[in-house]
């Protein structure tokens, strides 16, 4: 993984591709991985796209992120079947020729004899042009990179074998810090303004309120991000003494 400068913050985003996810038949699971899995490695993740089975959304989608964001990453419609048109539309979206890759091929046949590389088997070696291999060390159907969008497959514990193999080649920014605070006992209502004040009094952290709701009933925790351990650590402070001086309060909002 080749760090960036520490000013450097990259971008990234997740499209997620399929009919299955649209209509709620799968639930996605990829792009809360992803999410957990960038900002461990120094790289925000900004956007997640969900997009069905159809080349022109997929083309529309892949273009308008892949200029805004360092990485795009692309889950699912990588496989065997007719409706995998992943691989088609991004060799459409970059303007380059699609075809069968001899090194995909090579991979494939570490797991399958030559007369079970059927037509099917075949269209998962199907790259586009100028498209770096990702490696998939379980069925060996490779993902592939190319420019900025890195184009994995929709099984999680696959994509997970791609992500790990494309790590590496990635560049990243500061990663952010982030300190959870229990507000137990302390309704939102009784220290929004006051938490309000303390982001406004520490612009290098972002703060954030997160209710759990539960039969025991509602517990808050305030999440502080930033890049800056030192602006961390003092607006930690400031919170904790805020929660403190209003622990105690029995209001319900």
């Amino acid at each position: 993984m080749a760090p960036s400068a520490q000013s450097d913050i990259v971008t990234a985003a997740v499209l997620v591709i399929g009919d299955e996810i649209l209509s709620g038949r799968t639930q996605d699971q990829n792009s809360h991985y992803i999410a957990r899995y960038l900002a461990d490695i120094g790289v925000d993740l900004r956007e997640v796209r969900v997009v069905p089975d159809d080349e022109d959304e997929i083309v529309a989608a892949v273009n308008a992120l892949r200029g805004r964001y360092d990485y795009v990453f692309t889950t699912g419609g990588i496989g065997p079947t007719h409706d995998d048109i992943t691989a088609d539309a991004i060799a459409r979206a970059f303007g380059v020729p699609i075809e069968e890759d001899p090194r995909a091929i090579a991979m494939l046949l570490e797991r399958l004899k030559l007369d079970q590389l059927n037509a099917a088997r075949r269209r998962m070696a199907r790259i586009p042009q100028g498209a770096e291999l990702v490696e998939n060390s379980l069925t060996k159907a490779p993902g592939f990179m190319i420019d900025n969008v890195i184009v994995m497959a929709g099984v999680p514990m696959i994509m997970h074998l791609m992500l790990d193999a494309v790590a590496p080649k990635l560049k990243t920014g500061v990663r952010v810090l982030v300190e959870t605070i229990d507000a137990a006992g302390v309704p939102e209502g009784r220290y929004a303004a006051g938490l309000t004040a303390l982001a406004a009094a520490h612009p290098e952290v972002s703060a954030g309120s997160y209710p759990h709701f539960s039969q025991a009933g509602v517990h808050n925790e305030i999440v502080l991000r930033s890049r800056d351990a030192a602006a961390l650590a003092a607006a930690s402070v400031a919170v904790r003494a805020l929660i403190e001086s209003l622990r105690g309060d029995r209001a319900t909002c």
